[in-house]
């Protein structure tokens, strides 16, 4: 499985990433399947450098605030006015309940039928798993202070260059401070892709929002994760001191996500 970092700047975009937006690209054996978790402001731009728009086959929403889906509003567009027609069915859209009506108002449509004739929607039932080609994800509901909120545990087995199936785990924790639900989505993750918005001592008094480097490391050791990825690390917060704060926590390798790197899983 190959992960792109299309987006991990926090809250709004930065000058030198888009809000979140993470590319999964694995293989069944038969072709190559495209997933993005999260298409948050200034995303639908940067990742067409990495993929045809057509030739994503899904996208999983973690929550509904802006920084992690209102590029869905953008990618609408580019289904609905395309000249010669979009190439592909609908695009499947899984993510909270009010999801669909969250978007047409958000682009002034009817709420009927709003983005349905370009988006497939479907809603998470917490820990119900998702499959498509390679991949199964499954939402667990986290803490953060929205009324629908998940991590998403994504579990890919592909073929190695022998032909033997592979299986890898993938930990998305989208927004959330420290609770039960993250741990168990990314228990035994070989990579734990996980916001570190806060700062210890800056951000103490502000609970149930987001992690520090500290609580995000302290989640993946109790998770038994491979590696932690830091992300979603707004502007005004330090990218040195997450990672200072999050490396005595845990034992395993620790990195900050940087947009347009790829990593393989």
């Amino acid at each position: 499985m190959k992960l792109t970092i299309v987006g991990c700047t926090g809250s709004f975009p930065g000058p030198g990433s888009p809000a979140s937006c993470y590319l999964l690209t694995a293989n069944d054996g038969e072709r190559q399947w495209k997933i993005v978790m999260d298409l948050g402001s200034g995303a639908l731009g940067a990742i067409q450098r990495y993929t045809d728009l057509e030739d994503i086959d899904a996208i999983f929403l973690t929550h509904l605030h802006p920084d992690h889906c209102m590029d869905l509003c953008g990618l609408h567009v580019a289904v609905r006015w395309k000249p010669g027609g979009w190439g592909r069915d609908r695009i499947p859209v899984w993510g909270p309940a009010a999801t669909a009506d969250r978007m047409a108002t958000a682009y002034g449509l009817e709420l009927d039928p709003g983005m349905h004739e370009e988006f497939d929607f479907s809603n998470w039932s917490e820990r119900q798993s998702v499959q498509l080609g390679p991949f199964t994800v499954t939402p667990y509901a986290v803490n953060h202070p929205v009324e629908e909120a998940y991590a998403l545990r994504v579990e890919v087995t592909e073929p190695d260059k022998e032909g033997k199936a592979v299986s890898r785990i993938l930990t998305y924790s989208g927004d959330t401070d420290s609770c039960q639900g993250l741990e168990d989505a990314a228990r035994n993750a070989d990579l734990f892709l996980c916001e570190a918005a806060f700062e210890e001592g800056r951000d103490d008094d502000i609970k149930d929002v987001h992690l520090t480097g500290k609580r995000a490391g302290q989640a993946a050791t109790a998770a038994g994760a491979r590696r932690l990825l830091l992300t979603h690390i707004p502007v005004w917060t330090s990218q040195t001191k997450v990672m200072a704060e999050a490396r005595p926590e845990f034992a395993g390798d620790v990195a900050v996500a940087v947009a347009g790197v790829h990593y393989t899983v």
